[in-house]
């Protein structure tokens, strides 16, 4: 199977990953496109899973500015050494993930994080539309479980697509920036302001 330097170049605008890795994925794909995703997915994956017991004690805040003061963000984004913080990629790969909470709003960052009784509450909401649309209750579980994993897309920042590249979630991003480091990053937590929202 012959890899073109074009299908490497498509591989790495919808996976973010280096073009070493582009390449030898498509070859252990036999050039078929979405094995090659799979296979650098499994790969960041378990790269990411193999860094995620080191703790992340070091890290930065971002902070970004938007509509001329009218929305504002923080994020704070961790890893585990000062080295790393200090790197142009992590610093802007923080100023990012300020910018995308600024435009997407996601409520958490990530799906464990959703309250039992809001998650609930959804679940309940998807029954009764169900019930009125008359559909056999044999397929509610599946359709419930469909509907939540758009839930989580629209409220969880992890499971939003990046606003600069939407080919991605921004746990991919993430993850390609853990598998970049060697080191485990973690988004622990943001604040978005907006003026003269009504506080909760």
């Amino acid at each position: 199977m012959n890899i073109t330097s074009e299908m490497v170049k498509d591989l790495r605008i919808k996976t973010g990953a280096g073009m070493m890795d582009c390449k030898e994925a498509l070859a252990a794909a036999e050039g078929d496109f979405e094995k090659a995703v799979d296979y650098l997915r499994k790969k960041g994956m378990s790269a990411a899973t193999k860094r995620s017991s080191k703790a992340a004690k070091d890290g930065a805040v971002a902070s970004y500015i938007h509509m001329g003061g009218k929305i504002g963000v923080l994020v704070e984004l961790n890893c585990e050494t000062d080295f790393v913080a200090k790197t142009e990629d992590f610093q802007a790969l923080a100023k990012d993930l300020a910018m995308h909470v600024a435009a997407s709003n996601p409520l958490y960052v990530r799906a464990d994080d959703i309250p039992a009784p809001a998650l609930e509450r959804e679940k309940e909401i998807y029954r009764s539309q169900l019930v009125e649309e008359k559909k056999p209750e044999k397929i509610w579980d599946k359709i419930i479980e469909g509907k939540l994993k758009k839930y989580y897309e629209e409220v969880c920042l992890m499971n939003q697509k990046f606003i600069k590249n939407t080919d991605i979630t921004v746990d991919t991003l993430v993850g390609n920036m853990i598998a970049k480091t060697g080191e485990n990053i973690v988004v622990r937590r943001f604040a978005r302001f907006q003026l003269g929202e009504e506080m909760k």
